[in-house]
């Protein structure tokens, strides 16, 4: 079934001077005008495209394939753009400017300031429409995560321990002044890790993976280095700092742990100017 608001996969029925037309189920023939015709795909009937669909300034079905700064039942930090009688206006990277009403805004933005939204299908329109009103589209049910599990953060502003963000677009966790080692900012999108889901449900997060993951991919990517350089590889536990933050990308006690590790599995020797493959 077609999701206004959000990237479909539809097939072309026919083209016109004007763009194509692609079947839109339910909502009819959808147009993806000639402007946000993909140049390099292959536009002949029956190809497959994946489009966003919204609605145009006459609240017709309209497809394109530009990325939108924002999807339905997704948060980012959007510019205003002008205020009206209805709302503000927010760019999102489309033709026509997404509206947050009245009634969603919290505090008084001005055109220019940039403000963390949310986006919705209004089910009285249904068109896209834009809320400040956070919580109300947050999950509250505590979440089931594993530790040191990969999420995506979107940072939503500094508090006295340290960054708040929310997680994969469904709950809010917490980064501790400890975690963070870069210049953070609301509207940032980053990945983070899941440092623990406290008893109460509050995430605590980091930024880097846990050490015990670094490990085992570093590991994995020293064998591999191994395998394919015959077997021996010109770096050792007395390399200097800097080397081998250029080959691995990782501090000098990171790696001599892990080629320890590798060395009582008996999978590698360690030599002062070299590793080797164990044969």
């Amino acid at each position: 079934m077609l999701q206004m608001g959000r990237f479909n996969t539809l097939k072309i029925v026919r083209q016109v001077s004007f763009g194509l037309y692609l079947d839109g189920d339910r909502f009819g023939d959808i147009l993806l005008p000639r402007r946000d015709m993909p140049a390099d795909n292959d536009c002949r009937i029956g190809t497959m495209l994946s489009v966003f669909i919204y609605l145009d300034s006459e609240d017709r079905p309209i497809a394109t394939t530009r990325q939108p700064a924002i999807q339905v039942d997704e948060f980012a930090s959007l510019k205003i753009i002008e205020r009206t009688p209805v709302g503000l206006f927010l760019d999102w990277g489309l033709p026509k400017d997404l509206l947050l009403p009245h009634s969603e805004v919290r505090g008084h933005p001005e055109p220019g300031d940039h403000r963390l939204v949310h986006a919705y299908l209004d089910e009285r329109t249904h068109r896209i429409t834009a809320t400040m009103r956070l919580n109300r589209h947050l999950d509250l049910v505590p979440p089931r995560y594993d530790k040191g599990q990969p999420v995506e953060l979107l940072i939503t502003g500094p508090t006295d321990l340290g960054f708040n963000a929310i997680v994969d677009n469904t709950h809010t966790g917490l980064l501790h002044h400890s975690e963070v080692h870069q210049p953070l900012r609301t509207g940032m999108r980053i990945q983070g890790y899941i440092r623990r889901v406290r008893d109460d449900g509050r995430i605590d997060l980091g930024l880097n993976p846990p050490r015990e993951q670094i490990a085992d991919a570093l590991g994995e990517q020293i064998m591999a280095r191994l395998e394919s350089g015959g077997g021996t590889l010109a770096i050792s536990d007395r390399s200097s700092p800097e080397l081998i933050k250029q080959t691995f990308g990782v501090s000098k006690a990171t790696f001599k742990k892990t080629i320890g590790g590798l060395y009582k599995r008996q999978l590698i020797l360690i030599h002062p100017d070299r590793i080797e493959l164990r044969r």
